[in-house]
């Protein structure tokens, strides 16, 4: 008896209809069937593509982030504090630290200090993760609630510690918020995760998942500060974790080389125009090579990230020294030189495409000289790297949809796509967010059923792509037909 057929299914590479059956969480046939099954889903012509993955997460953070005071849209310091102010009031018996997300002032005419927060808020601490989480704007309270240096701005090593120790503190009950988030990414055909969130992960999802969250296949990463540990532990990549009916496996080693456009800490070749600086370099060359060549020897493949152009050349240097394995993560700016070796050296260019939507105007303003080469798919595409798509949430949302429709269409308003030549095809954004071309017999039944045409809808549906089904492992994770 067979598990599951869902019947009348079209897939994005041949026409006509087919029934796809599963068993044991398997794809065991796909074509017309005749068998018998314990349950049949007729998908009445729908489209059935493999389900999807996003391959950089930080997954507690979106969890709880999505719970926080949102300051995406702000566009000045006074703007963001009016908001702040505005929960203030909504708030006034409330004592505990005040935390929002998404402020992004490249573009701002006003300084984001201190004092801009002193005056709504002189007593709650209040700390502001910005939108690329590489730096955390506080007020004296939040310095004095914390033990922090100073008030004002923090970046790269001393925010990323703040907010872990946020993560620690988080309000309310953090596995019910990421149960909640799990479902959600599965309500947009996510089966998969590459989870990099900078906090010790592995011990959380699989108790979550010996527990029956089963809504997600998770990747889980980890930094340098933990790899003795895994070493000890016997751990390589892409080993399952017992007691989890095989979903959740060891990820990479991720290493953060520099910083990030929005905070002018992205490292250059190039001094940044009209400044003394080229960005901030976090870990040494020679220290990033010692660690992927430690990587090699232990089994674990590495995701190394860096988002300015001297960053890549690099990491890939080190690739290419120590023979490791793995991802370059954003490769936001890359040297011309640079886009060959990605796909000489079998190194996959984990980019986010929702980024571009949003540092758009900032890396006109930032990198005039150089915006043209600025999230370069296409280039990357045709120098034969492999490419494969994420979201960074919850620097963006965990919505892979998003994500295909920015690498397709390279503008998230009314202008024309910037520098088009680098846009992907949908059937590359598709590829490089499912990690597949097509469903196929003996592969995982991870599937997403769509109402829509992902390969001729219009790109404002391609956007808001309804997903009416998901499974994972062969069972439904996500279900409205």
């Amino acid at each position: 008896m067979t598990d599951l057929i869902l019947t009348g299914a079209r897939l994005i590479d041949r026409d006509g209809t087919v029934d796809i059956s599963i068993d044991g969480g398997i794809i065991t046939g796909i074509g017309a069937s005749d068998r018998r099954a314990d349950q049949v889903l007729p998908l009445d012509g729908r489209w059935a593509i493999s389900g999807l993955w996003d391959h950089h997460v930080h997954f507690t953070q979106w969890a709880i982030v999505r719970r926080r005071l949102d300051l995406s849209g702000a566009r000045s310091a006074a703007a963001a504090a009016h908001i702040i102010a505005a929960r203030m009031l909504a708030e006034m018996e409330m004592s505990e630290p005040l935390i929002g997300y998404g402020y992004r002032d490249a573009m701002w005419d006003d300084e984001a200090n201190a004092a801009v927060l002193d005056a709504v808020a002189p007593h709650r601490p209040v700390v502001v993760l910005s939108g690329d989480m590489h730096a955390c704007w506080v007020n004296t309270a939040a310095r004095d609630r914390y033990g922090l240096p100073d008030a004002g701005v923090l970046r790269e090593d001393d925010a990323f510690a703040l907010q872990m120790r946020l993560e620690k503190a988080a309000p309310g009950d953090e596995d019910l918020a990421i149960t909640d988030a799990a479902i959600a990414a599965a309500k947009r055909g996510i089966t998969g995760i590459v989870d990099l969130e900078m906090a010790r992960n592995l011990e959380g999802w699989t108790e979550r998942m010996t527990r029956g969250l089963h809504a997600l296949r998770v990747h889980s990463g980890f930094y340098p500060a933990e790899l003795d540990e895994r070493i000890d532990a016997g751990w390589r990549t892409g080993d399952t974790v017992p007691g989890t009916r095989g979903l959740l496996t060891i990820g990479p080693l991720k290493i953060i080389t520099d910083g990030s456009l929005n905070t002018r800490t992205a490292y250059c070749h190039e001094l940044y125009p009209g400044r003394d600086t080229r960005g901030v370099l976090t870990v040494a060359p020679e220290l990033c090579e010692t660690l992927l060549e430690r990587a090699v020897a232990h089994g674990y493949a590495t995701a190394v990230h860096a988002i300015g152009d001297a960053a890549v050349t690099h990491a890939l240097d080190a690739y290419e020294r120590t023979g490791a394995t793995g991802t370059i993560e954003h490769a936001q700016l890359v040297a011309d030189e640079d886009l060959s070796r990605f796909g000489a050296l079998g190194v996959v260019a984990s980019v986010q495409p929702e980024h571009l939507w949003d540092d758009r105007d900032a890396t006109e303003r930032i990198w005039p000289d150089r915006a043209e080469r600025a999230f370069p798919f296409g280039a990357l595409r045709d120098a034969g790297a492999r490419i494969v798509l994420g979201s960074d949430a919850p620097v963006a949302p965990l919505d892979p949809w998003r994500g295909i429709a920015a690498a397709v269409h390279r503008s998230g308003d009314e202008r024309e796509p910037w520098h088009a030549r680098h846009s992907l095809t949908r059937q590359e954004a598709l590829t490089g967010a499912a990690g597949m071309r097509s469903l196929r017999v003996g592969a995982p039944a991870d599937i997403a059923v769509l109402d829509a045409d992902p390969l001729t809808c219009e790109i404002d549906a391609l956007q808001r792509m309804p997903v009416v089904a998901t499974i994972t492992a062969g069972a439904f994770t996500h279900r409205q037909i």
